[in-house]
């Protein structure tokens, strides 16, 4: 049985690519306030900043390293960064990720699906690879995957997104195969529609429907509880998932969607 402190980070070192804004920022503060230190990597270091300031943390809790998660050595660098920084890399949380213009394949170009694959799978995999060099010379560590409920399912227009974040959770069952023996976990986390500051912007383009209340109300439509998840219900699974209360948890695709995709 798990103790009553089980979701306690106390001591953990963890990583947040996009961790200055929307879902990732939301993991940021739910880690530092669980005890863990953190490097968030984000191209804004003013919001990193903001987040900081509003925790009420110093350097020993919360660092910045600029991170442009479609570039391979910034996102490793940002790993080996965090090692250096604190001497291990317990958590790993490849968060960042998008679609840059909404459309049907016909009109996608091959500057987007570029684009969407390198913030998307590529990002995913050039962290994940390079944290595990350092976890399983820990032998341990936790590694967690921003996928999206669209890994699971589709949605027309949006065929980079879809073909990527499938990838991701393809990605996530391989290699909790490999790394399981080192005492590692990797597991996805697939949030369906949340409301974030870079939702409301899209405001449906593509998705067959215009504004950003005709997107809620699609999204709410396919889903149990009729209605968008909260970036503190989606954080709260992250915790759950990098503490020693899912230790028995790895490969899984985890929904946090309200109900939308069953399985």
């Amino acid at each position: 049985m798990s103790s009553p402190h089980a979701t306690d980070l106390d001591g953990r070192v963890a990583f947040v690519t996009g961790g200055s804004a929307g879902i990732g920022r939301g993991i940021v503060e739910t880690f530092v306030r669980a005890g863990a230190r953190v490097v968030i990597g984000s191209r804004n270091p003013d919001a990193a900043e903001k987040v900081a300031a509003e925790l009420q943390v110093g350097s020993d809790r919360l660092r910045f390293v600029a991170t442009d998660a479609t570039i391979q050595q910034d996102v490793e660098n940002l790993v080996d960064e965090t090692h250096r920084i604190w001497g291990r890399v317990d958590i790993a949380v490849l968060n960042a990720g998008g679609v840059r213009n909404s459309s049907r394949i016909l009109d996608m170009t091959d500057e987007e699906w570029a684009f969407e694959l390198a913030i998307n799978l590529n990002h995913t995999f050039w962290g994940m690879r390079r944290a595990l060099r350092y976890m399983t010379e820990q032998k341990s560590g936790r590694v967690i995957a921003i996928s999206s409920i669209e890994g699971k399912h589709a949605k027309a227009n949006v065929a980079g997104y879809v073909t990527n974040k499938h990838a991701i959770n393809g990605l996530v069952k391989a290699v909790a195969k490999e790394v399981g023996p080192d005492g590692i976990t990797v597991n996805s986390i697939c949030p369906g529609l949340v409301l974030t500051e870079l939702v409301a912007r899209g405001g449906g383009k593509g998705l067959g429907v215009s504004g950003f209340d005709a997107v809620v109300e699609l999204y709410s439509r396919e889903a149990a509880l009729q209605r968008p998840v909260t970036i503190d219900e989606v954080s709260a699974l992250a915790l759950f998932l990098a503490s020693d209360a899912a230790t028995g948890i790895t490969g899984a695709l985890m929904s946090v969607d309200g109900g939308t995709a069953h399985y």
